[in-house]
C-alpha cells in the first residue's frame, strides 16, 4: 500500500498492469502469437509466394487454416494479396512494408530459440524430475 502525502491514508498502488499500460501490446501479441502466423511471415520474408508454395513450405497446415491465416494477415496490413486475371486464377502473397518490419523481430526470436532452447529443455527436465 502507498501513502499519499495529502491525506495520509492508505491507497492502492495505481500502477497499471503491463498490458493495460501498453494497450497496443496485447493486440500486437494477439496478432503474431500464433504458430501459423509466424510460419507464414517467415516464409514470406524470403519473397513473394503463391498459395501452393506457401502451403508446401509451411508444411503441416490445412488449406482452411492457411486461408484464414493469410486473410487475417491481409486484414491487418501485413500481407498483400495480388490476384492476376488469368485462367486458372493466379494469386501471389507478399509482405507489405509493415509486414517487413516484423522480419527482425522474428529473426531475433528464431536466433534466440536456436541459441537457448537446449537450456529450456534442460530446465524442463530438471523441473519435471524434482518432486513437488
Amino acid at each position: 500500500m502507498l501513502y499519499t502525502q495529502k491525506c495520509m491514508h492508505k491507497t492502492k498502488d495505481l500502477t497499471p498492469a503491463l498490458l493495460d499500460a501498453h494497450p497496443y501490446l496485447r493486440q500486437a501479441l494477439d496478432l503474431i502469437a500464433d504458430k501459423w502466423v509466424v510460419a507464414a511471415l517467415y516464409v514470406l520474408s524470403h519473397g513473394t509466394k503463391r498459395y501452393g508454395e506457401l502451403q508446401r513450405e509451411i508444411g503441416d497446415i490445412s488449406q482452411r487454416m492457411l486461408t484464414r491465416t493469410l486473410r487475417d494477415l491481409e486484414r491487418n496490413g501485413l500481407v498483400d494479396r495480388k490476384v492476376y486475371p488469368v485462367v486458372p486464377p493466379m494469386v501471389e502473397y507478399s509482405l507489405t512494408p509493415l509486414g517487413k518490419t516484423l522480419n527482425q523481430v522474428l529473426k531475433s526470436l528464431c536466433e534466440w530459440s536456436t541459441e537457448n532452447f537446449q537450456q529450456v529443455e534442460s530446465a524442463r527436465e530438471n523441473y519435471d524430475s524434482t518432486e513437488r
